[in-house]
């Protein structure tokens, strides 16, 4: 049935509400509709905004199911919801005379009121990026580390994305500077809502910015004191092994921007990055020789915690195939792992960038002997086999060979023994059977069959025997008929 019919030239003005109500009563009851009794088509359209924008959707429902929404409704929690999108409203608008009504119809939080989706005032000004409200609800006392709530019946639409958000984080996720400088200068906490002692805890604002590549975003929270090396904690089973506690390293890595871990590594070094463990005690003999081999190289000394977060950079961006922010980590001083080499061969191979295939096949003898792993030999040795094939670079030739020569020793291969052919009796029917040109007869059924000893010997060990058991040559044949040896043989 269609929602809007056309409206007769007759038709009368517009009605009074109480004559609009005895309409839709009538119309509800009979089973036609006369097109004259219909509300025009600029009162419909009012009143299907309002419906849409009441229930935040943007599909509109047909006249029956508005009638039949509105009826299910429950006369406390309507005035409830009612007074709620109310006070949003109010303070939405952004004058400071409302703040106080607002407030008054919000109930006892205030400011800090959250709707459905968990979200408060503050978090919606600040995911819009109106600087001037946001100013106004910090004043009018709004909490600026609220977060959002996991869903339950009180909060019903959480995403669960944005679970453990705070204002701080909508600002940055939306690229609004100011207002992330405002939300620092009034307290807000520079680390969102993580949380540093708890099982489960969402992206830092930092995280956020080094992922998108907000440069300007990035060196604002710096600023503030964001600890880089923070990591994300998911307390439930939903979220992939490969994406639990990765640092702001990991996400600028994974996203190929280099910029973001040029300045990540621009910010000074904590003293607790320095707190090694009792493995890394003793193992700091051996690397102090070979930090002396390596006392030449420009890279920066970087600490363990720091060195640790970019070989997993530095594992994330050579999956993502960000080849350049891999070469670069590796100039830094972060040590190859087979995966990563690997990986970063493979696609310097894709992009046909030979300099860079050279310095990865010179690089491979530094990888340590402990990380060899099967991939070498299922995915590694095919990929090298097939450059050799396919390479005509001399220099990449001979930086494989020497691959090669690592991996399977300097000594000399040993000689294949090359296997001896056998010659097809079918090739010429004149070798089947022939009395002239054999040297060798079997005897079967009392019929003699004549073949050749050459092939014998070279076809099977099982002649060979037979045949050195027997010195004139002859090989009797009693477990099958002539016309079945003949068959086979």
């Amino acid at each position: 049935v269609p929602l809007v019919r056309p409206i007769s030239r007759q038709c009368p003005g517009p009605l009074m509400p109480s004559e609009r109500l005895s309409t839709r009563l009538t119309v509800s009851k009979s089973s036609s509709r006369p097109f004259l009794l219909l509300p025009p088509l600029m009162e419909w359209i009012r009143v299907a905004t309002v419906h849409a924008e009441h229930r935040r959707n943007l599909l509109v429902d047909n006249s029956e199911c508005v009638c039949v929404s509105f009826k299910c409704l429950d006369a406390e929690a309507a005035s409830a919801k009612f007074q709620l999108d109310l006070g949003f409203r109010m303070l939405s608008c952004g004058r400071a005379d409302l703040v106080h009504q607002a407030t008054q119809l919000l109930g006892a939080e205030r400011v800090n009121t959250m709707d459905d989706q968990g979200m408060t005032p503050l978090m919606y000004a600040a995911a819009a990026g109106d600087e001037a409200l946001v100013q106004m609800l910090i004043e009018a006392g709004a909490n600026l580390d609220l977060q959002v709530p996991s869903c339950s019946s009180k909060h019903p639409s959480v995403h669960p994305a944005s679970r453990h958000w705070v204002a701080l984080t909508f600002a940055v996720l939306h690229s609004h500077l100011s207002v992330a400088q405002l939300l620092l200068e009034a307290g807000a906490d520079v680390e969102g809502g993580a949380l540093l002692d708890g099982q489960d805890s969402s992206e830092t604002p930092l995280q956020l910015a080094a992922a998108a590549g907000y440069y300007e975003m990035v060196s604002l929270l710096l600023t503030h004191g964001a600890d880089p090396l923070l990591r994300v904690h998911h307390g439930n089973s939903l979220t992939s092994p490969l994406y639990e506690d990765m640092n702001c390293f990991s996400y600028a890595a994974a996203h190929g921007h280099r910029n973001i871990l040029r300045r990540l590594l621009q910010q000074p070094q904590h003293r607790k990055e320095d707190i090694l463990s009792l493995e890394e005690i003793l193992a700091e003999g051996v690397e102090e020789e070979e930090k002396k081999e390596d006392s030449l190289s420009p890279a920066p000394r970087l600490c363990k915690a720091r060195m640790k977060a970019l070989q997993q950079a530095a594992y994330y961006s050579a999956e993502h195939g960000y080849l350049d922010v891999t070469m670069e980590l590796r100039e830094m001083g972060v040590p190859w792992r087979l995966h990563i080499w690997l990986e970063s061969l493979h696609r310097a191979q894709q992009l046909c960038r030979d300099e860079v295939t050279v310095s990865l096949l010179t690089e491979f003898p530094s990888i340590r002997m402990e990380d060899y792993s099967p991939e070498l030999l299922s995915t590694g040795i095919p990929l090298m086999f097939s450059m050799l094939e396919t390479s005509k670079d001399y220099v990449i030739t001979k930086r494989l060979a020497s691959v090669f020569s690592h991996c399977y020793g300097s000594s000399p291969v040993p000689p294949v023994p090359r296997r001896m052919t056998l010659m097809s009796l079918s090739s010429d029917i004149h070798f089947l059977n022939n009395q002239e040109m054999s040297d060798v007869t079997f005897v079967v059924d009392g019929r003699p069959f004549f073949a050749h000893r050459v092939l014998l010997m070279s076809a099977s060990e099982r002649f060979r025997r037979m045949l050195s058991d027997s010195p004139d040559d002859v090989i009797h044949i009693s477990h099958m008929t002539y016309s079945t040896f003949q068959v086979r043989h």
